[in-house]
């Protein structure tokens, strides 16, 4: 694609990273095709290649963000499946980042817009204004789910009852059983813990009874992905530097030797951390140092090699592929050999490549095509008969579980289960414990 930036537009180092990118795409088109936003509405506009080329006019003119733009930008769901089918390596994720931050600086929205983000912005990072949010959820929540449009959506998300703090949150140290091998952070995270708790423990046990000494690091929180995702640069790049920061103790004291995730959109960011921080002198290094380190649990695992397994029920466990695992971290073999190795019949449902429609506030923000993604996922999910639904995202989890009785669980739960971990809590009613072999 041409190009026509100044040389003084050049001189940002924003703009010329988009220029490269830019630069890289050759109008094939072949990204409409796995784009949901193209696959359900058809416009060219709501395409991969149809943003691209309205973030190149608008920043080749270096005008603000308009209305003929914003709702474009706004309705991409940033899965990053163009990424995946793009033959000539478009960097769409950082460029549409770079777009998402300047339609937050330069356009205008509705003040209830502008409301519902900054509260999503405000709320969701910080644990304890969450539970407190949701604890008055679940009070209005008869009302609110019949409730039209945005605010409807958002109490039809919310889960019944909500669970109260884990036993083990916080930062401590959690000892390897036996010999050993690893010795790993663990990003505890912030709206995972406080929808499902269990996850962190899952992960915990699983990584501790593989021999990891896990460390939850003082002063690591929110990775910074919720507000990054919409536009907020400011308090994005401070949650990356806290991280950073705690992350970096550990690293020059006893030493790392992995950064685990087990939320694939926060994994994504962590990852990208080097970059995000790459004109800052004081954390660059260090921000590259760390996503270095970072891993999903999935990779943990698949080097550690799964343990000695318990004896099971026989089940079907069809495997949702995140959008930023196998698009964002290109990890598609790993969670599924793993479900296998612990002695599941895996499936995998059909459109595997097409979001979910949860896309971290994009539901909330987005409902109406988010719940069609949603249904569209669900109808491919039930076609494989599923006794369980098996995903390495919490958004994804939060989104199909709301349209959807079968159970929806992370892939460390079943994981854990399956090495001598306790039966995941929403497949407690219909399973039995296993009995080791």
């Amino acid at each position: 694609m041409q190009t026509h930036f100044s040389i003084a537009q050049l001189a940002d180092p924003d703009i010329a990273e988009a220029d490269r990118i830019l630069r890289a795409c050759v109008h094939c088109g072949f990204c409409t095709a796995t784009c949901p936003t193209y696959v359900l509405l058809g416009d060219e506009r709501d395409s991969p290649r149809g943003r691209i080329y309205l973030i190149k006019e608008m920043f080749e003119n270096a005008r603000p963000a308009t209305e003929d733009v914003v709702p474009h930008i706004d309705r991409c769901l940033s899965c990053l499946s163009c990424m995946t089918t793009c033959p000539s390596g478009v960097h769409y994720m950082h460029l549409v980042d770079h777009a998402r931050r300047h339609v937050e600086e330069t356009g205008r929205r509705a003040w209830h817009d502008r409301a519902l983000r900054a509260l999503l912005a405000f709320v969701l990072p910080r644990p304890t204004i969450f539970r407190l949010a949701l604890l008055g959820g679940s009070v209005l929540g008869p009302v609110g789910r019949r409730l039209p449009g945005r605010l409807g959506a958002l109490f039809r998300l919310l889960p019944r009852d909500a669970a109260g703090p884990s036993p083990w949150e916080g930062p401590r140290v959690f000892p390897a059983e036996g010999a050993r091998r690893r010795r790993v952070a663990l990003l505890e995270g912030c709206a995972q813990k406080v929808l499902d708790p269990a996850i962190n423990e899952a992960t915990v046990r699983l990584l501790t009874r593989h021999g990891c000494e896990v460390v939850v690091a003082k002063g690591a929180g929110c990775c910074g992905a919720l507000v990054h995702h919409m536009g907020r640069e400011r308090p994005a790049l401070a949650q990356a530097r806290a991280n950073v920061a705690a992350w970096m103790r550990e690293i020059e004291g006893a030493g790392l030797d992995a950064i685990v995730v087990n939320a694939s959109g926060c994994g994504t960011t962590v990852k990208d951390y080097g970059f995000m921080l790459r004109d800052d002198p004081e954390w660059s290094e260090r921000a590259a140092r760390v996503s270095a380190l970072a891993r999903d649990v999935s990779e943990v695992m698949a080097d550690l090699g799964l343990g000695p397994t318990v004896a099971l029920p026989a089940m079907r466990v069809t495997y949702h592929a995140a959008c930023s695992l196998q698009h964002g971290q290109r990890i598609r073999e790993a969670p599924k050999a793993l479900l296998a190795a612990a002695g599941f019949a895996v499936a995998e449902p059909a459109e595997g490549h097409l979001c979910c429609g949860s896309a971290g506030t994009y539901n909330l923000l987005q409902p109406d095509l988010a719940t069609r993604l949603r249904d569209r996922k669900l109808a491919n999910i039930a076609a494989t008969a599923p006794a369980v639904v098996a995903t390495g995202n919490i958004g994804c989890m939060t989104q199909l579980a709301a349209g959807t009785d079968t159970p929806v669980v992370h892939t460390v739960e079943l994981l854990d289960w399956a090495t001598g971990g306790p039966v995941p809590g929403k497949l407690g009613p219909v399973v039995a414990q296993p009995l080791p072999v």
